[in-house]
């Protein structure tokens, strides 16, 4: 119900304040929202989870986003009356949904002691507390569906079942059993989640996933608070319905969000990063990659279906496979005077490495085609442009950089006095 027509602003937020169902309806989030934004999480973690089935940190990952894609599913009105319907029973949904949040319950806790003991922690301890877990979850659902089968609810709810059979026997202790089983999965969860972003050395995608997972379960508490306090004021003969029916829901739905988001951050984001990483040196080695072209003539063949960090990887071995046909041509004494240069401008030992590899290129380039003295002696280190293919590359779009060294270099040459 919104505010009156008419209202003046003040006596319409006045009108709302006393209204909070309506408010909170105008904040309403379909339950398909959370379930497609789990769904993406879990087909973004499905690779890994298949590839690696024997990691019990995944297994416990695909479970969960599995079961909560399946309660959010199972919760929606709609598929609540049509599962009563297809069965026959009236409220037959409510210990199927009950049942699915307490298995993600249960996968929530799984997933903690996954995380706490890594893939190298097998020890009988976490074994034991495991299947503690897989035991007492499997007790719980099975006594809610003996309670459900005790309890008389013949009026079908689709909304507000929680509270309105909040005072049925029977169907009060199963609505009870659920709350604290969700609640009790979701305070260690939150626990873990807190003291594990405050760790040192976590990647930044890792602790931001951790931080919205954090967020999703405290919303989580949230959710229970607002069940718990719709029940209990049913009990005590208050009315505090919008609590469960308008305020849990969406609460519910943003938690599952946040929840997905931080499963998804850290993989996708690691990933993403990996890709912008191969592009960037892809694009980061093209001043190098143009230079050695007019060695060659030719470039490097185009191929359709190959992804970036095959791009990356034949544009490398082109730029090492001519600097090795060049490296004849290289003057050590050059690349050291241009380095005692570069370093004399005030350019940093790695910069200064880079811009003497540089000159050093570009006068191979240039001298290829210039005979090579047959009792001409080796560079003592030929290959050293080989070794930083991107710094030198990178160094190739400052000109006047490179110019500067030169020139200083060959400063520094001509003031040699000539031997006899």
């Amino acid at each position: 119900m919104g505010p009156a027509v008419g209202l003046p602003a003040s006596a319409a937020a006045q009108h709302l304040a006393w209204d909070p169902a309506g408010f909170l309806g105008e904040l309403y989030i379909s339950f398909w929202i959370p379930t497609a934004v789990l769904t993406a999480a879990l087909v973004i973690k499905l690779p890994s989870i298949v590839k690696l089935w024997r990691d019990p940190l995944l297994r416990a990952v695909g479970g969960l986003l599995v079961l909560a894609c399946a309660v959010f599913t199972f919760a929606v009105p709609g598929t609540i009356a049509w599962v009563n319907r297809i069965t026959g029973v009236p409220n037959f949904s409510a210990p199927w949904v009950y049942s699915l949040i307490t298995a993600f319950c249960a996968s929530c806790l799984l997933l903690i002691i996954a995380w706490r003991g890594g893939l190298s922690d097998r020890s009988a301890a976490n074994r034991r507390a495991m299947r503690w877990v897989v035991g007492v979850y499997s007790a719980v659902i099975v006594v809610l569906w003996v309670l459900f089968a005790l309890a008389d609810t013949p009026v079908e709810r689709l909304r507000d079942l929680d509270t309105y059979y909040a005072t049925t026997p029977f169907m009060r202790e199963e609505i009870v059993l659920y709350l604290l089983a969700h609640t009790v999965a979701v305070l260690i969860t939150y626990r873990l989640v807190r003291d594990w972003v405050r760790t040192d050395g976590l990647d930044a995608w890792l602790r931001w996933g951790l931080k919205s997972l954090g967020v999703g379960y405290a919303l989580n508490l949230v959710y229970d608070a607002a069940k718990i306090s719709a029940v209990v004021a049913r009990w005590t003969g208050h009315d505090l319905d919008w609590l469960s029916t308008d305020l849990a829901p969406p609460v519910a739905a943003l938690s599952a969000i946040l929840v997905a988001i931080g499963f998804i951050l850290p993989h996708a984001g690691q990933y993403l990063h990996g890709r912008w990483r191969v592009r960037l040196s892809h694009w980061r080695l093209r001043p190098l990659y143009l230079l050695l072209r007019t060695v060659t003539g030719s470039a490097v063949p185009l191929t359709v279906r190959g992804g970036p960090e095959l791009r990356l990887t034949r544009r490398e071995t082109f730029i090492r496979d001519v600097l090795l046909q060049l490296a004849r041509h290289f003057d050590e004494d050059l690349r050291r005077r241009s380095y005692a240069a570069a370093v004399t401008l005030g350019h940093t030992p790695g910069r200064a490495r880079a811009l003497a590899a540089a000159v050093t290129v570009q006068d191979a380039v240039a001298a290829r085609k210039r005979p090579v003295e047959p009792d001409a002696p080796a560079s003592p280190d030929t290959a050293a442009p080989l070794r930083e293919i991107e710094a030198v590359s990178r160094v190739l779009r400052h000109t006047d950089e490179i110019e500067a060294v030169r020139s200083l270099a060959a400063t520094a040459a001509e003031s040699v006095p000539a031997r006899d």
